[in-house]
């Protein structure tokens, strides 16, 4: 690894951490020696980035400190792309146009020598089959899970059963084929997930439902959490 890429690395191992992250941790990390880490530590508090912290106790970073944007690696732009592709392959229309214009926003962005693992990526995934429609406005359907309203659907299930349900919803999940909505059920009083092809039809509901969205997510995970550890 070249020392410039190393330094950006030790950055980014700070930035992600809220806690004192020790020089044994960062060179374990980025396989290089304790005094390799001194060293480069050192160096980058003389260029002034805002490194609080000693030997032996750990390394903060200034909260407030943040790079130039889009100082990204060959890995992380690789990572972009990929991910923008699956996105722009199986996502919603709305979704799949932003994943598209992610991918041009970056090509311009990034320096020249970087461009080609863009337009040239080493990496790609499979082509997406043909979705199933959705009953649902998917893109509208986000904006009601960051907002926490409650949204008024018609389902019908695997057997053709068809039932009317208000959902606080938490997360839509993308698969290759199809998208799932998952919600707290005020009929089943628990957490659902519904096929958005089998949506009938949905009503996009003023009324905010009664918790802060992101509690009502983190329950939706430990309830997840603890059904698979279930037996």
């Amino acid at each position: 690894m070249r020392r410039a890429d190393r330094l950006f690395q030790i950055i980014q191992i700070l930035r992600r951490s809220a806690r004192p992250i020790t020089a044994g941790d960062i060179a374990g990390e980025l396989e290089v020696s304790r005094r390799t880490v001194y060293r480069d530590i050192a160096d980058l508090i003389a260029q002034r980035v805002p490194i609080r912290g000693e030997a032996g106790l750990g390394y903060v970073l200034d909260g407030a400190y943040d790079m130039p944007p889009l100082m990204l690696t060959p890995d992380e732009i690789e990572a972009a792309v990929l991910g923008a592709q699956w996105v722009a392959g199986r996502g919603d229309p709305v979704l799949a146009g932003a994943a598209r214009d992610l991918i041009a926003k970056i090509a311009i962005a990034v320096p020249e020598r970087l461009r080609p693992f863009i337009a040239e990526p080493a990496i790609g995934t499979r082509p997406a089959r043909e979705a199933t429609p959705d009953g649902i406005d998917i893109a509208q359907a986000r904006s009601w899970i960051r907002s926490g309203r409650k949204i008024s659907i018609t389902y019908c299930d695997e057997q053709g059963a068809s039932s009317r349900r208000t959902i606080w919803p938490v997360i839509i999940g993308y698969f290759d084929a199809w998208r799932l909505l998952a919600g707290w059920c005020e009929l089943r009083q628990d957490f659902r997930h519904f096929r958005t092809d089998r949506i009938v039809a949905a009503d996009f509901l003023d009324e905010r439902y009664p918790r802060r969205p992101g509690d009502l997510k983190l329950q939706w995970q430990r309830t997840i959490a603890a059904k698979r550890a279930s037996p």
